[in-house]
């Protein structure tokens, strides 16, 4: 059990961290499935997953490095990426050179991964690790499973097969293949507000499905799976920025089907027509996004003759993100494995009040903290930790009387000082008593000096009201 000037050190650490977060966050964003290569050919992953560094902790790490080492060399970030099999050595691995952006983020992708027909598995992990140049790891990150598939299903796709079908709010990336060589692969992003095709990065959106006699302008979200001819949104995941209302077609040999009715899967060519255009469709011209207008059918109705800059590929996409900061600790051993939270589940109430933290990599060496006081905490397992809540009182004498609702972000803190943020907050709720017949008063004042004066002229008119009566 650590002293209590230990203890006293932590919490001044946990205080600064939570005024002024030095985070390091390690972003991954990969494909949802990947197609397995045969014999000798490679099909690589596409899109290529990416990594992105991003948060005030990496300069600060990187100059604590280039001060000790004195050299500029030592603090720049590497890594490898590969699949998660066993036995893997770097030879089966892309190495990753961090290249800064104009957002101050580093960025890489491991563009050459392909998984061959001699891995039996229906699903893997890729494996991140991350180094400075020093030689100095910093930890090993894993991605979400992957689902492997032969080859983009060409049935029409059940309901009952959720594996391949893409449900309304779930991510997914569009990417366009002319006459399909790999070199000429564009990907749909955003870059300076607007949508561009790139050949170095995509971009993950959020595709809504949305009613079809809503107005232009609003849009009445809905619950579902994706199905061809459902009125649409898509939304940049980073920027927010989003597209028009946009149709969505089958694709088959570059004509659009207006008639087609089924679930979109994974991997399907599709097209995208703008809601209440004479035959306009998402298009790409080199880097550039822009309209194009389809050629009716006279023969088939059902029928509209697109081009190649029309047809777009579809794939969902997955992203885990990493996040840590060293605080005041010198952490001398790998930040991972960094624990994720994905749920909070609150038992009993009062003086026993508990708390499950639901997630994945949990070990024996986390304590829960809320805000700056640390929580009596019980492993459970990889997923599932126990902790006791603490009483409001523990953030200090302002608070033994609760008068209002407060929050408190909720940390993952190891034995070394390392803290792992999280999205995650707690809300302690007082308990509201009034005198009977008393005017509840709508809108809590924010002053607390305010709110005391109001109770002591209230509770002073009621005892002298008391008083008089006796």
């Amino acid at each position: 059990r650590p002293n209590l000037y230990q203890t006293n050190l932590l919490r001044d650490s946990v205080r600064r961290y939570l005024q002024l977060p030095a985070d390091q966050t390690v972003l991954i964003l990969h494909a949802k499935v990947a197609q397995k290569s045969y014999g000798n050919e490679k099909r690589f992953f596409c899109p290529p997953p990416c990594v992105y560094l991003s948060g005030p902790g990496w300069k600060l790490k990187q100059e604590q490095i280039k001060a000790r080492d004195l050299g500029e060399a030592g603090f720049r970030v590497c890594g490898y990426m590969g699949l998660d099999s066993m036995g893997s050595s770097l030879m089966e691995t892309q190495k990753l050179s961090f290249e800064e952006q104009p957002d101050a983020k580093g960025f890489s992708c491991a563009k050459a991964l392909y998984i061959s027909d001699a891995d039996k598995r229906k699903h893997f992990r890729l494996v991140l690790k991350l180094f400075f140049s020093n030689g100095q790891e910093i930890g090993t990150f894993h991605s979400k499973l992957i689902k492997v598939i032969s080859k983009p299903s060409q049935k029409k796709q059940s309901l009952k097969n959720t594996d391949l079908c893409i449900s309304s709010g779930s991510k997914v990336s569009l990417f366009n293949r002319l006459r399909s060589q790999t070199v000429s692969t564009r990907y749909l992003s955003v870059e300076g507000g607007a949508f561009i095709a790139s050949a170095r990065q995509w971009a993950a959106f959020t595709l809504h499905l949305a009613n079809e006699c809503c107005a232009r302008n609003e849009f009445p979200l809905r619950e579902g799976y994706i199905r061809y001819g459902s009125v649409v949104q898509l939304v940049c995941t980073a920027t927010g920025i989003t597209l028009p209302p946009l149709i969505i077609r089958k694709v088959t040999k570059q004509y659009a089907m207006l008639d087609v009715d089924e679930p979109i899967s994974q991997l399907h060519k599709c097209a995208f027509q703008f809601q209440g255009s004479d035959r306009m469709y998402l298009c790409l011209s080199t880097e550039k996004v822009i309209q194009f207008q389809a050629s009716p059918c006279p023969k088939e109705a059902n029928r509209e003759l697109l081009n190649d800059g029309s047809c777009w590929t579809i794939i969902g996409t997955e992203t885990v993100e990493y996040t840590f900061s060293e605080g005041l600790a010198c952490v001398r051993e790998p930040v991972s494995p960094v624990p994720l939270i994905t749920a909070l589940q609150l038992t009993g109430g009062g003086d026993v009040a508990m708390l499950e933290v639901q997630g994945e990599y949990f070990h024996t060496h986390l304590k829960v903290w809320f805000g700056d006081v640390e929580a009596e905490t019980m492993y459970r397992s990889p997923k599932s930790l126990v902790c006791v809540v603490p009483d409001v009182s523990a953030f200090g004498s302002d608070w033994r009387w609760l008068r209002y609702p407060i929050t408190v972000p909720l940390l993952l803190i190891r034995d070394d000082g390392l803290i792992y943020s999280s999205s995650f907050t707690f809300t302690y709720t007082p308990e509201q008593s009034f005198i009977p017949g008393q005017q509840v008063l709508s809108d809590v004042p924010q002053d607390s000096d305010k709110l005391l004066d109001s109770i002591h002229q209230e509770f002073t008119r009621t005892n002298f009201h008391l008083f008089m009566q006796s």
